[in-house]
């Protein structure tokens, strides 16, 4: 007789608690791939809602605050660029968006505005040494992507920050500044006696960011006169890296330098991850107790009540290893069948339920079937280990011996 049909027959024995088992790890696995890939892509979905707020993580003066953070732009305090360089070809995870800053207050028809230099994608990518450095997009685990603006979307400056280029007599002009100057897209504009041309005119964002005047970071420098400063680094940040102490990292990569967070997005993310990775770490080991005790005890009652086929099947010529190898190929079975069964009606469920849940969409992912699969094979295969040892260490004689 065949191994497999040996295997096949044996499947069919006891079928109530080979249910029973089977239902334990099906359901287990199922929770786990729901709750995975619910909270995967409501990380996506916060991340990008981050990006749209901005900054997290901010490099500041020494002496300045995150309450003062605004006025520290206005008070000439500065910081040297070079800490851009250091940020952009350190070794830190999580760096995903960093935006230089210089600020200095300017005086247009009798009103004050704030010129504020900012660095576009081009001169990061001009420079040899920063390319590579993985800054402009969110590592796997962090969420959604960074993207970066290209020449048509330079009105989403206000909400990223970042822009693919940005020319010598370039400006982009805040709602408010533009309605006080009477400026709109195109129109020349004198600040501090340089001619510039309104690329774009921003949208109404609530924030200062309106009263605000937008020209090449390196521009703003040179009409300063202050050399290569700044007066702030704005950073996006991955949250997972930020609750695992990324502040503290640049804090020792920077020492002349204060590194703060703003705390309520940061927590807002972090808190939504770790109950995530909570609960399906409970799940996890829910399943490994209940999934495990399920399966050992339905080989055990198994081994216990077929001792003397076992036997008999031994006295025919059956050596240990294929006693061993019979019941582990059951369990084999039972934890592929029950890993992608748990897998699709996980998958599932959590596309029903994710919009209900989560308020986002949510899309299967083939990556979770390997985990799904990997645990359950894992888990059947050890909770089956020492019944099927114990089978195969059967003495045939001893067994016969039994009334």
């Amino acid at each position: 007789m065949r191994l497999r049909t040996l295997v096949w027959r044996e499947i069919f024995e006891r079928k109530s608690q080979l249910l029973t088992s089977f239902l334990a790890i099906l359901l287990g696995i199922t929770v786990i791939v729901s709750i995975k890939n619910i909270s995967f892509y409501s990380e996506k979905a916060v991340a990008r809602e981050m990006d749209s707020l901005g900054a997290n993580v901010l490099v500041l003066p020494k002496s300045a605050t995150l309450q003062d953070y605004y006025a520290a732009d206005m008070q000439g305090e500065t910081i040297p660029e070079e800490y851009v360089t250091q940020l952009a070809l350190s070794d830190l995870q999580g760096l995903d968006n960093i935006s230089p800053k210089l600020s200095l207050p300017v005086e247009l028809r009798g009103k004050t505005f704030t010129l504020t230099g900012i660095l576009p994608k081009s001169e990061f990518q001009a420079k040899a040494a920063w390319q590579g450095a993985g800054i402009f997009s969110r590592p796997i685990g962090c969420g959604a992507s960074v993207g970066m603006m290209g020449a048509d979307d330079k009105k989403t400056l206000a909400r990223k920050r970042v822009i693919e280029t940005l020319e010598d007599r370039e400006v982009l002009v805040g709602a408010d500044a533009a309605a006080a100057l009477r400026l709109k897209d195109a129109d020349p504009l004198e600040v501090l006696g340089k001619k510039f041309t309104v690329t774009a005119v921003l949208p109404q964002t609530g924030t200062v960011d309106d009263c605000r005047i937008f020209a090449h970071l390196h521009t703003v420098q040179d009409l300063s006169g202050k050399g290569a400063v700044i007066n702030a680094i704005e950073v996006i940040g991955c949250c997972q890296e930020i609750s695992k102490g990324l502040v503290a990292k640049i804090n020792h990569l920077l020492p002349d330098a204060k590194v703060v967070t703003i705390t309520q997005i940061v927590q807002a993310q972090s808190k939504m991850n770790q109950l995530m990775s909570r609960l399906s770490l409970i799940f996890l080991v829910i399943i490994v107790l209940v999934g495990g005790a399920s399966i050992a005890n339905y080989m055990y009652a198994n081994v216990f009540e077929r001792r003397r086929e076992i036997g008999t099947l031994m006295a025919l010529g059956a050596d240990s290893f294929l006693v061993l190898r019979i019941f582990l190929l059951k369990a084999l079975l039972l934890g592929v069948v029950g890993g992608i069964g748990g897998y699709l009606l996980g998958t599932a469920l959590a596309v029903m339920l994710g919009p209900k849940l989560a308020g986002v969409p949510v899309l299967p992912m083939p990556i979770l079937a390997l985990w799904a699969v990997g645990i359950s094979v894992v888990l059947s295969l050890t909770a089956s280990y020492f019944p099927a040892r114990r089978a195969a260490r059967l003495d045939p004689c001893a067994t016969f011996q039994e009334i």
